[in-house]
């Protein structure tokens, strides 16, 4: 059965005991790889949890597979990643122990057998803020599990793992075999997890080795019945020199090897908090709102876009009025045409001043009039009066001779602006959206700006940066909004983030001077920004009207955005509560987090809308938990490495005896 998510499930590639891996397609025909945890296995605690840890440990792993999508509250909790990033599905299942196989082939072995073969057990994945199962190393008592939960062929039914202890790892005579899984439950350790009884088993000791025999002495024909000649004595063995060696060697691996594991697993475990870079990474992460998803763990562009998102705002523009003849002045359509215009902004005072793009929310006749009247052919062509395929050149034919106008024909056309925080929806008027109201514009041959004030003050605010970080060749990130749904009308519209490449200097849409970009982010993000590692504005997105094909993919320098709020008497700044948030991000992505959590805290119960100071707020608090709990496994790895050094010293000390023994003998 396919899984159920949003993207469009082509085939099964993979399958193991505890779940699937899918081939889908996202909303932008891109091809991904789904991991999917199944049966029984998505019903029990312990293994959503593993799976999870797994998840979250590969993506925090230096050159790890990081997932772009998931869903671990899902009934089948699933795991997104991009087909570029080659077995990743693999690795995750097979860091729970359950390598995939295809689902085109049957398990390999005889069936009589298959249940008696050892699994492998899987490494705990661990995650900052998420529990870690323990790992036991004993088997499970076939009386812990119902006999009627076993087939007779000692494999389950379903073919699909249950949570619970294992019960054909028992056979008929009571001898346990090694932790098989062969009812497909979990591993022991997701089992301890639940609390099943463990017993342990000893090993079976070795049979003792038969002792040898020496030979006769050689017979002497002529020699007398006293033997005059006594054969030597056998030489020595060497089995306590041996012995000691093995033991000396054993004692160097063990030592060597639990300081890698160590070190491995506390570098793993542990997050690597770092101030910004002094540059963004050259790899796009994948699209989304939450930074943590569109950046690596604690890199400079997650610290950059949690900086500035709080600040961003979806901004929509309505315009209403009167489609007439330009000579006669008759209307064309006897009620008023309504369009919207969607893009991007950015908060940049507490006052509530607001700087997006000029064409989106005061557009010039021209494209006002262009605009009004396709709205009014589709009009006519869902009333059967106009066919679709004669709309552009019915609005061709019109539009020279065309005025878009108010009520009265000398009053310009009604327009309102609204402007939304964080997920917004379109053709939102009411809470959440804010009103407001432009108050000065730039043409577009002089930076297409406009500067917006709404009715809310101290909204989180964004800091303007330097126009010298746009240079052709470096890097910036972009952010704007942006939806995949059909509809635009009431679509859903998020922050969407890409690391781009500034690849050129363009004088030739006016006197400010454009700078192009390597890509785009979608046609909401005119007025979207482009921001350094620190995480300040440097320029605002716009239209590419020198090729492209119209999309995004010019960047007016933050100087001209500065020039506008000058001629307004609008003085950028950051109000309390973003400073406050600022010193959290800086606590957090350094480690403090006592200190994060309080100063985040005091933001989010704030309400000026920062939902992002709530998520990194709990973010800091989990991994406070975490490090609580480290002082109780502080002494492990001192107590482990004091006993292997004792034993170190006693295994050179039995070995130097030893080869002084066997020196004096000689």
């Amino acid at each position: 059965m396919q899984p159920e998510g949003p993207y469009r499930f082509t085939e099964a590639s993979g399958v193991c005991q505890v779940g699937s891996v899918w081939w889908a397609v996202d909303g932008q025909d891109r091809l991904l790889t789904i991991a999917v945890l199944e049966g029984a296995a998505a019903a029990d605690r312990p293994w959503r949890e593993a799976f999870t840890n797994a998840a979250d440990t590969l993506a925090q792993t230096p050159g790890g597979p990081r997932y772009v999508n998931a869903d671990f509250a899902a009934a089948r909790p699933w795991v997104a990643y991009p087909a570029e990033v080659e077995n990743a599905a693999d690795k995750l299942f097979g860091l729970l122990g359950m390598p995939l196989r295809s689902p085109h082939l049957e398990p390999v072995g005889d069936p009589a057998t298959r249940g008696a073969t050892p699994a492998p057990t899987p490494a705990t994945p661990t995650t900052p803020g998420r529990p870690t199962p323990a790992t036991p190393t004993s088997a499970v008592p076939a009386s812990a599990v119902p006999a009627s939960a076993v087939p007779a062929s000692g494999q389950p039914a379903s073919g699909v793992p249950v949570s619970g202890t294992p019960s054909s790892a028992v056979p008929a005579s009571g001898a346990p075999v090694s932790g098989m899984p062969g009812s497909g439950a979990p591993p022991v350790w997701a089992a301890h997890a639940t609390g099943s009884p463990v017993v342990a088993t000893a090993p079976a000791e070795p049979p003792a080795a038969h002792p040898g025999f020496a030979d006769p002495p050689p017979h002497d024909p002529f020699a007398s019945p006293a033997r005059r000649i006594q054969p030597s004595p056998p030489p020595r063995p060497r089995t306590g020199l041996r012995l000691g060696v093995a033991a000396l060697a054993l004692v160097v691996l063990a030592a060597g090897g639990g300081l890698a594991a160590w070190a491995v697993t506390r570098g793993a475990d542990a997050p690597s908090p770092a101030g910004p870079a002094g540059a963004f990474p050259t790899v796009t992460p994948a699209a989304g709102f939450r930074p943590w998803s569109q950046a690596a763990p604690y890199s400079a562009q997650e610290r950059a876009l949690a900086t500035a998102a709080p600040g961003l705002v979806f901004v929509e523009a309505v315009f209403n009025g009167y489609l007439r003849d330009g000579r006669t002045g008759a209307l064309l359509n006897p009620t008023p045409v309504t369009f919207q215009r969607r893009c991007s902004g950015f908060v940049v005072d507490p006052a509530g001043h607001v700087l997006t793009n000029g064409q989106c929310v005061a557009p010039d006749e021209p494209v006002a009039r262009e605009r009004a009247l396709y709205t009014l052919g589709r009009i006519l062509v869902a009333g059967k009066k106009l066919t679709s395929g004669a709309l552009d050149g019915w609005v061709r034919s019109r539009t020279a001779g065309t005025r878009f106008t108010g009520k009265e024909p000398d009053r310009p056309p009604s327009s309102q602006v609204f402007v939304q925080l964080n997920q917004a929806t379109g053709g939102l008027t009411g809470t959440p959206a804010i009103a407001g109201e432009v108050v000065r514009t730039r043409a577009a041959d002089a930076g297409d700006l406009a500067l917006v004030r709404v009715a809310r003050p101290d909204l989180p605010a964004v800091e303007l940066g330097d126009a010298a970080a746009l240079t052709p060749g470096g890097v910036v990130a972009v952010a704007g909004y942006h939806t995949v749904d059909a509809d635009f009308r009431d679509a859903t519209y998020t922050l969407r983030s890409k690391t781009v490449q500034v690849t050129a200097t363009d004088t030739g849409q006016g006197p400010v001077p454009l700078f192009r970009i390597g890509d785009d982010i979608g046609i909401y993000s005119h007025g979207g920004v482009a921001l350094d590692p620190a995480g300040r504005v440097v320029g605002v997105l716009t239209n590419d009207r020198s090729g492209a094909g119209g999309a995004n993919r010019a960047v007016v320098p933050v100087t001209a955005a500065r020039e506008l709020l000058a001629e307004a008497g609008v003085t950028p700044a950051l109000g309390d509560a973003d400073r406050l948030y600022r010193r959290g991000l800086d606590a957090y992505f350094t480690g403090r987090d006592d200190t994060a959590v309080s100063q985040l805290d005091a933001v989010a119960r704030g309400g000026n809308g920062n939902e992002l100071a709530e998520a990194y707020r709990q973010s800091a608090a989990d991994r406070q938990q975490l490090t609580a709990a480290a002082p109780e496994q502080s002494n492990l790895p001192t107590v482990l490495f004091s006993g292997l050094g004792g034993a170190l010293l006693a295994a050179l000390a039995i070995g130097v005896v030893l080869l002084a023994r066997r020196r004096s003998r000689r």
